[in-house]
C-alpha cells in the first residue's frame, strides 16, 4: 500500500472511530499507527492524541501563513522573562562572541556552533504571526537558519523522533517531533525586522516554530538534543506538549 493511500485509510478510520465509538477509540487507532504525542496518557490524552493525529495526517507539509512587510506589527510585545543570569550578562558584554549552540544526542557529528557559524548557513526570512496562549499576538519578520539545515550537517540518526531545545534561562526548554524540526519554517532565529534579534525577544538565538503557539518558541537557545524519547526532558509549565495552529 502506498504512503498516500495508507494515510487516507487511517484518516478515514480515525474519523469513523471518532463518530461511532468516541474519541477514546480513535485515540487507540492513532496509537497503533504511531500518531500519538509523547504525553498521550492521562485524562486529556485521547483529546490531545486526536488533535495531534489529525494535524499530522492533514497538515504535515502545510505552511504557516506569511505576510507582506506592511503587515509587520508597529509595537510587537516582548513577553517578560526571568532576569538574565550572570553567565548571560557576561556573554552579552562580549557581543555574544562566545555564545555556543551545543548539539548532541542521536547525531553522527556532535557540534558546538558559534553564532557566526549558524549565520553561515543559508538563511530564511519569513514574516509570520506569533500567537500566545495568553491572548496577545503580533506579526514580525524572523531571520535565521532553517533547523533542518543544521540537523543535516550533524547527521541525525534514523531512529531519532524528537529534538529537545534548551535555553540558558533556567527552567526553559521544550521539544518537537521531527515533522516540525524538519519543516522549512522552523528556524534558529537570530534576526528580527531587518536587524539583530533583540534580547527582549530572545536574542541572540531563539527557536521559531511558525506552526505552533508562542510558548513553543523558546528564547536564548544554547543546546539541542536529538533523541528517540523525551521522558528525560519533561515539558516546562502546564501547557500541552503539542500546540499546533
Amino acid at each position: 500500500m502506498s504512503p498516500l493511500s495508507r494515510r487516507k485509510l487511517i484518516r478515514t478510520a480515525l474519523g469513523a472511530a471518532a463518530g461511532v465509538s468516541g474519541i477514546a477509540v480513535a485515540a487507540r487507532l492513532a496509537e497503533r499507527n504511531g500518531l500519538t504525542p509523547p504525553e498521550w496518557h492521562g485524562i486529556y490524552g485521547p483529546g490531545d492524541t486526536m488533535t495531534y493525529a489529525a494535524q499530522r495526517l492533514l497538515t504535515r507539509h502545510s505552511m504557516a501563513r506569511e505576510f507582506s512587510r506592511d503587515r509587520i506589527s508597529k509595537a510587537p510585545f516582548a513577553h517578560p522573562v526571568s532576569p538574565p543570569t550572570g553567565e548571560f550578562k557576561r556573554l552579552q558584554a562580549g557581543g555574544f562572541a562566545e555564545w555556543r549552540l551545543t548539539i548532541g544526542g542521536m547525531v553522527a557529528r556532535p557540534a558546538s556552533l558559534s553564532l557566526a557559524e549558524i549565520r553561515s548557513y543559508p538563511s530564511r526570512s519569513q514574516i509570520t504571526h506569533l500567537a500566545c496562549e495568553e491572548g496577545w499576538s503580533y506579526i514580525a519578520e524572523w531571520i535565521g537558519a532553517p533547523l533542518f539545515r543544521v540537523l543535516d550537517a550533524v547527521g541525525v540518526l534514523p531512529q531519532a523522533k524528537y529534538v529537545v531545545y534548551q535555553s540558558i534561562e533556567k527552567g526553559s526548554s521544550d521539544s518537537m517531533d521531527m515533522a516540525d524540526a524538519l519543516h522549512p519554517q522552523t528556524i534558529l532565529a537570530y534576526g528580527m525586522n531587518g536587524g539583530e534579534l533583540p534580547v527582549a525577544f530572545g536574542g541572540p538565538l531563539r527557536m521559531r516554530v511558525a506552526r505552533q503557539l508562542g510558548y513553543k518558541n523558546v528564547k536564548f537557545i544554547n543546546r539541542l538534543t536529538v533523541t528517540d524519547s523525551i521522558k528525560d526532558f519533561p515539558p516546562d509549565g502546564e501547557y500541552s506538549w503539542y500546540a499546533g495552529i
